[in-house]
C-alpha cells in the first residue's frame, strides 16, 4: 500500500509545479494586450505583434518597425529573443529594428552574440536608450554601439562596461588580458560603424559612464529622442550601409510591431539568469545529497538531477539545443525507472516536466513553416505531457486501489476444485477459479486427475482436500 508520505509528495510537487507555471508565465493563461489590433507571425514563433498605430488602412510591409525591449540583464535567453525578432523583421522586409535598452548588463558571451546578430543583419537596427531615465551599462554599451544608429533619451547614461568576474574572492575585476580584449573589441565595433573608437574603449578600461549628450558630442550616439515618434522622425532620410549597399531609412510615418517575448524566451530567460542559476546549482546539490542519505524516496534524485541540467546551462556550459535533447534523455530515464521502481508516479511526473520543457526548448534552429505551425507544436507538447501525466497517476491510483484490497487467499476454503495432477497423499495439483494449486489429502488417500474434491483448508501455498 502507498505510504501516506509518499502520497503527499506526489500532491506536493503536482501543486508546486501548477503554482509555478502559473506564477512564471500568467500570459499563458491571462494574456495582456496593450491595443485592438494583433497580428500574428506567420514563421514558427510563438510570438505575437500588438499595433501602435491607430490608422484604420493596413499600411504597406516595408513601413514597419519592429520594437524588441531588452529590460534587466541580458542572458542567453535575449538573445534568442532578439535573433527572433530580428529573422521575423528579415523575412517580412521591415523598414528598421528598433532595440530598446534599459539593461545594467549581463552575460558577456549573450552580448557578443547579439553584437554578431546586429552587425550581420538584413535590415537596419537602431538601437535607443529608453524611456527617459533608463540605463545602458556594462554590455548594454556595446549592444548601443553595434546598431547602425545609435539614440538615446533625454536623462538616461551609457558606460561603465569593464569586465566583473565572481570567484572565490567575490565580485572582481577582471584580469588585464580579458579588459584588454574587450576593449578592443568595443573600439573596432565603434569603428566598423564610424563612432569614437578611444571612447568606446574608454567604457572598458576607466569605467566612463556618459549621459545622452555627452555621448551625443562624442560621437557615442547619432540622435537623441524623446519618445519612439521623435526618434522615427529623426531617423527619417539617415543613410546606412547594409551588406555593401546604402540604404536610406523611410520611418517617419512607418508603424510600430512590439515582438513580444514568446514561452521559450521566457523559459532561457528565467533559467539563464546567473542568479537562478546559482540558487538551481545549489538545489541540485542538495537534492542528490538528500537523495543519496535517504534511498528509495526519489523526489530528491529527480529535482536534484533535473535542477543540476537547467543550472549548468544558465552558467553557459552548454547551449539550448544541448540542454532541450539533455531533458528529453533524463525524461525517457525516469519513464524506465518509473517501470523499474515503485515510486507511485513521482518519476513519472518528473518525467512528463522534463519532456515538456525540452520539447519547448529544443527546436531552436529557424523554420519554414506555414502560420500556426508553431502554436499547434506548444499544445501539443503540453497535451502530451499533461496526458503522460495523468496517465501514470491514473496507474499510480490504480495500483494503490489494487494494493488496499484485502488478500483473498483465504476464500478458497470451502470450494469444489478439480484435480489436474493425481494427489498421492501429499503430492499433486488442483485447479480453482482458474488457479492452480499444490494440494494433499487430509488422510493421505489417493485421488486421480479428473475428480473434484473439496478444499478443506490450507497450509502456506498447499491447498489441503478430501475427496467428494
Amino acid at each position: 500500500m502507498m505510504r501516506s508520505r509518499d502520497a503527499v509528495m506526489v500532491l506536493s510537487s503536482c501543486v508546486f509545479m501548477l503554482c509555478a507555471f502559473v506564477f512564471l508565465y500568467p500570459q499563458v493563461l491571462y494574456p495582456q494586450v496593450s491595443s485592438a489590433s494583433i497580428f500574428t507571425s506567420s514563421d514558427a514563433s510563438s510570438s505575437f505583434f500588438v499595433s501602435a498605430s491607430s490608422a484604420s488602412a493596413a499600411p504597406s510591409v516595408g513601413d514597419e518597425v519592429f520594437v524588441a525591449r531588452i529590460e534587466g540583464e541580458i542572458t542567453e535567453g535575449t538573445y534568442i529573443y532578439i535573433s527572433e525578432c530580428m529573422e521575423e523583421a528579415e523575412r517580412v522586409g521591415a523598414s528598421a529594428v528598433i532595440i530598446e535598452l534599459n539593461t545594467p548588463g549581463g552575460v558577456s558571451d549573450a552580448m557578443l552574440k547579439i553584437t554578431k546578430r546586429i552587425l550581420n543583419a538584413k535590415v537596419p537596427v537602431i538601437t535607443y536608450v529608453a524611456p527617459e531615465g533608463a540605463i545602458c551599462a556594462s554590455a548594454g554599451s556595446l549592444i548601443l554601439i553595434a546598431g547602425h544608429i545609435a539614440a538615446m533619451s533625454p536623462g538616461t547614461t551609457v558606460g561603465a562596461a569593464m569586465p566583473r568576474m565572481i570567484g572565490i574572492g567575490g565580485v572582481q575585476e577582471a584580469d588585464e588580458k580579458t579588459i584588454n580584449f574587450f576593449a578592443g573589441h568595443f573600439s573596432s565595433i565603434a569603428s566598423v560603424r564610424g563612432r569614437n573608437e578611444t571612447q568606446a574603449a574608454r567604457f572598458v578600461t576607466d569605467n566612463d559612464v556618459l549621459d545622452e549628450r555627452e555621448a551625443f558630442e562624442r560621437n557615442i550616439i547619432d540622435v537623441i529622442a524623446c519618445n519612439k515618434s521623435d526618434l522615427l522622425s529623426k531617423t527619417d532620410g539617415i543613410t546606412v550601409r547594409i551588406g555593401g549597399d546604402n540604404l536610406t531609412l523611410h520611418t517617419k510615418h512607418a508603424v510600430l510591431r512590439f515582438y513580444e517575448r514568446s514561452l521559450r524566451v521566457h523559459m532561457t530567460e528565467l533559467i539563464g539568469n546567473p542568479q537562478m542559476a546559482v540558487i538551481l546549482l545549489i538545489i541540485g546539490i542538495y537534492g542528490l545529497i538528500f537523495g543519496f542519505m535517504s534511498p528509495e524516496t526519489y523526489v530528491p534524485e529527480m529535482v536534484g538531477a533535473i535542477c543540476l541540467i537547467l543550472a549548468l546551462y544558465g552558467i553557459q556550459m552548454f547551449d539550448e539545443n544541448v540542454l532541450g535533447i539533455l531533458l528529453i534523455v533524463l525524461a525517457v530515464i525516469l519513464l524506465i525507472a518509473e517501470f523499474l521502481t515503485p515510486t507511485f508516479g513521482i518519476l513519472s511526473i518528473g518525467a512528463a516536466v522534463c519532456l515538456v520543457i525540452g520539447a519547448l526548448i529544443l527546436p531552436a534552429e529557424p523554420l519554414m513553416l506555414g502560420e500556426g505551425v508553431f502554436e499547434g507544436f506548444l499544445f501539443a507538447v503540453i497535451g502530451i505531457g499533461i496526458v503522460s501525466a495523468l496517465f501514470f497517476m491514473f496507474a499510480v491510483l490504480k495500483i494503490i486501489s489494487i494494493r488496499r484490497k484485502k488478500p483473498k487467499v483465504g476464500d478458497v476454503v470451502g470450494r469444489t476444485a478439480s484435480v489436474i495432477e493425481d494427489i498421492n497423499g501429499e503430492k499433486g495439483a488442483v485447479k480453482v477459479r482458474g488457479e492452480i494449486w499444490k494440494a494433499k489429502t487430509h488422510d493421505g488417500s489417493r485421488v486421480p486427475a479428473g475428480e473434484k474434491v473439496e478444499i478443506i483448508g490450507r497450509e502456506g501455498l498447499t491447498l489441503i482436500v478430501r475427496k467428494k
